[in-house]
């Protein structure tokens, strides 16, 4: 089973602290949220894989073994810069970068077709990249990542500047490549997007790792829970209510429902019959933040560390 291993990167541009031992792992058959604020490190972790930047320090490797040129052939790689040539034809630029990547003339004119129609951009076929939307020119970089089946796939904000048509049809071609056994490692600023798709992420902030894992349990671990509540035929709750769960504070109150904060050990029981005190209760929820909150919250914590001890943004 093929692994790519980002092991303890770093790399400066002159004062400039881009990457300050980065460390992920991406295996065959897996889909990776890599995920921070602009100037985090993504980018530049990312070219660094495809061998565009060099490294100060740390290894990247694949199955084990230093990446070569011809491995890098069996990569897919889509950057958050438009990286193509914009006087080409669609279907001559697929077919072109088929063709670098190894392919045979035939194979590569079927991979541009197959690829054209997977995409939905098959009608544009004869059409120069500069003449198409910079939502159609992004199917387009994604269908030159793909055109060849790689076997490592890195996108760099795919989603950008997409419809919802073509972001559902993104979504589907991800977890396809994943079942394919494509190893995945994808950014995004759109966490609802990276939740739906992906199962672990990393979270990067100032060139470091803040934060990795799987989504579910990440977010398991926040010090806190949402619990919120409905009551009956949307009568209003009492309005003399308080919590008496210690620590809890009350974050909505409408009348008709009740939102609060508490702690993460709270017993959602206790929580419940306490909000059954406001009112006759028809739906309750509770729990953990959701990825964005844990976002914001990790990168937040970051910044604050970095700060101190004077590492650049």
């Amino acid at each position: 089973m093929g692994v790519l291993e980002v092991n303890d990167v770093a790399k400066r541009f002159g004062d400039v602290v881009a990457l300050d031992g980065v460390s992920l792992s991406v295996r065959r058959g897996e889909l990776l949220g890599f995920l921070g604020p602009n100037g985090a490190g993504k980018s530049t972790t990312m070219r660094a894989i495809m061998g565009l930047i060099a490294i100060d320090r740390g290894t990247i490797t694949w199955n084990g073994a230093a990446i070569t040129s011809d491995t890098r052939r069996r990569f897919g790689y889509m950057p958050a810069e438009r990286g193509m040539y914009p006087k080409l034809k669609v279907g001559d630029q697929l077919a072109y970068f088929a063709r670098l990547a190894g392919l045979s003339k035939s194979a590569a004119a079927a991979a541009a077709a197959k690829w054209m129609q997977r995409v939905d951009i098959s009608a544009r076929a004869d059409d120069e990249v500069q003449a198409l939307s910079s939502g159609n020119q992004q199917r387009v970089q994604l269908a030159i990542a793909l055109v060849h089946d790689p076997e490592l796939l890195i996108l760099d904000e795919p989603f950008s500047g997409l419809d919802p048509v073509a972001v559902e049809n993104m979504k589907t071609i991800l977890v396809e490549e994943m079942e394919r056994g494509t190893a995945v490692l994808f950014s995004s600023h759109q966490l609802d997007l990276v939740t739906d798709v992906s199962r672990d992420v990393v979270i990067v902030d100032h060139g470091r790792v803040v934060l990795n894992g799987d989504v579910r349990d990440i977010r398991e671990r926040a010090s806190f829970r949402y619990a919120s509540v409905a009551f009956a035929g949307g009568v209003a709750a009492d309005p003399s209510w308080s919590p008496a769960i210690a620590w809890a504070e009350v974050l909505s109150r409408d009348g008709r429902a009740l939102r609060l904060r508490v702690p993460a050990g709270a017993d959602p029981t206790d929580v419940l019959a306490d909000l059954a005190r406001a009112g006759a209760v028809v739906e309750f929820s509770f729990m953990p933040p959701d990825l964005s909150e844990v976002f914001l919250q990790a990168v937040s914590r970051s910044g604050a560390r970095h700060d101190e001890v004077g590492v650049a943004p």
